[in-house]
């Protein structure tokens, strides 16, 4: 009989290692026993003992479940790296994030983290660009880079569309993005749109001097993605937005690899991963899907915003940002693994959703200046029109630069006084 728990065991530098939040249905009381049969059913094992099972296949692969902490219901298994296709990230979690939530004996089951060992890490790009390559492109250096999404998220024609991002740029913001659930549509043909929004980009830098950026949304399947980027890239685009849950990791993949000779930004939206990552018992965490999306090569990333409207609170949110922007990782025993980067660039956090110019003291407080900030329904929303939306977000981010308050600041900046009174 193989042994899965073995809590003298020490993991090496060739250890996948996962935690795991579980908690044991009624069919299992047994905390030890429940770590069995997750190593077990992730990795050599079956529901019974079998014959072509042999001691040395056992000895070689079998996993260890090495760390329990029956208080929080915390447990740790060290995987041999030999267990998993290197680059194939499916694989990977097929194992370790598998069958095993189906199982059983457990009534939650949550991944918390993954730490991946070097000799898989290195079979990895990463980030092409990360956080040092948008400055360099965006020449933004002294300030978090600001956003805004088109809204309403759809119904706007081509020309309409690019009407609202130019609006957004000549009121002083540096990005403006397609919503999650733009792609191609009847009314809004994701080609002809490209063509009008980076027309205006080309007129709105001209006009005033500074960098801007277009996000169109790629998202569909792989072989029309793969169009689609081809198409924003030869008509001067620099970015390209991408669904990451919807459209799955093995896509992910395939379009990183695909756009490795361009020179493109990959902008990740993380639409649907509440599905999974919101039940604090059950599914994975955002940070370890953060993790996942630096290893694989996405240049920005959503982590969250701790205020505005999306759930996130605030170390969730401040572990995520430090995954994917550090580049060695010191562990705790309840919510983050050790984890070496080795080749790996950082990925830019994106906060987004609920934020008004009135969120910007907060922001900058608790995340810091390498950031892209969001704002929606925050510029747009403004009493006078997008355009003195972007400018009283400029304004505010401004005021918090400068150190001073918002109130005190929008005595001289009228749209930021415009903002407070409506949002304050």
């Amino acid at each position: 009989m193989v042994n899965y728990v073995n809590l003298d065991y020490t993991p090496n530098n060739n250890d996948l290692i996962a935690m795991y939040y579980v908690e044991l249905s009624p069919e299992c009381t047994d905390l030890e026993q429940a770590c069995e049969e997750i190593a077990k059913e992730s990795s050599i094992g079956t529901w019974t003992e079998i014959a072509t099972l042999s001691a040395d296949i056992a000895e070689r692969l079998k996993p260890s479940a090495f760390y329990i902490d029956p208080k929080n219901s915390i447990v740790k298994i060290a995987y041999t790296e030999e267990l998993f296709e290197a680059e194939n990230l499916p694989q990977i979690l097929s194992a370790v994030a598998g069958n095993i939530f189906g199982m059983k004996v457990l009534k939650y089951l949550r991944l918390l983290d993954i730490s991946f060992p070097k000799n898989i890490v290195e079979k990895y790009k990463g980030p092409k660009h990360g956080i040092n390559g948008i400055r360099k492109l965006t020449k933004v250096n002294d300030r978090p880079l600001l956003g805004t999404i088109v809204k309403p998220k759809v119904g706007l024609n081509e020309k309409e569309h690019a009407k609202v991002c130019g609006d957004a740029w000549r009121g002083g913001l540096d990005i403006v993005k397609d919503d999650e659930n733009l792609t191609s549509m009847i009314f809004n043909k994701f080609e002809e749109r490209v063509i009008e929004t980076l027309k205006i980009r080309d007129k709105i830098e001209k006009e005033v001097g500074e960098k801007k950026i277009y996000m169109p949304n790629i998202t569909a399947p792989l072989t029309t993605m793969k169009k689609r980027a081809d198409f924003v890239i030869d008509n001067g685009g620099e970015y390209v937005m991408i669904d990451i849950v919807t459209i799955g990791f093995s896509a992910l993949q395939d379009i990183r690899e695909y756009l490795d000779k361009r020179e493109v930004v990959l902008h990740a939206h993380r639409a649907m991963h509440a599905a999974f990552t919101r039940n604090k018992k059950h599914g994975m965490t955002m940070l370890a899907l953060a993790k996942l999306m630096r290893l694989i090569g996405m240049d920005q990333l959503h982590t969250g915003t701790i205020v505005g409207k999306m759930e996130g609170g605030r170390q969730e949110v401040l572990e995520t940002n430090k995954v994917i922007t550090e580049n060695k990782i010191i562990g705790n025993d309840l919510s983050i693994l050790d984890q070496a980067w080795y080749n790996i660039k950082p990925i830019l956090p994106v906060a987004s959703g609920g934020l008004s110019p009135l969120d910007a003291p907060e922001l900058m407080k608790i995340l810091g200046k390498d950031m892209v900030f969001q704002f929606g329904g925050g510029c747009h929303g403004h009493p006078d029109g997008t355009e003195m939306g972007a400018k009283a977000i400029r304004q505010a981010i401004d005021a918090v630069l400068g150190d001073y308050g918002l109130k005190e600041y929008s005595k001289n900046h009228a749209e930021l006084a415009r903002a407070i009174k409506k949002w304050g």
